[in-house]
């Protein structure tokens, strides 16, 4: 009888010992499924110049937020001739902690000529 129970108690804490061997496992692999921000960052070109057409001159910024990762995207509507006077824009782009587009809205026109006005405090 003894024998059996030690049994039964060697089965149990193998079972425990391979459901937290499982339980690690499961979350390296999680860990490798999260993309790297490089990967994010090329995901969202991709994405955007999908959806509008247009392919992505630089992303300006970039960070990861609570739902995923917000960027900022400079992209070429319009090319004209000097290429100064080309009409640049810059999209606000989300996507979530997999690297999917959840959305965009352009944020800003502007030539490519032109910089941004001072503001007050270097800024």
């Amino acid at each position: 009888m003894s024998n059996t129970r030690n049994t039964q108690e060697s089965q149990g804490s193998q079972k425990s010992q391979d459901s937290q061997n499982s339980s690690k496992s499961n979350d390296k692999q999680t860990a490798r499924k999260r993309p790297s921000p490089m990967d994010v960052l090329r995901q969202a070109r991709g994405q955007l110049a999908e959806l509008t057409g247009m392919e992505a001159e630089s992303v300006s910024s970039f960070e990861q937020t609570d739902e995923g990762w917000a960027l900022e995207v400079e992209v070429l509507e319009l090319e004209r001739v000097p290429d100064t006077m080309s009409l640049m824009a810059s999209y606000q782009v989300e996507l979530d902690a997999d690297g999917q587009l959840t959305g965009y809205r352009r944020v800003r026109r502007y030539e490519r000529g032109r910089s941004d006005a001072r503001r007050p405090g270097g800024r």
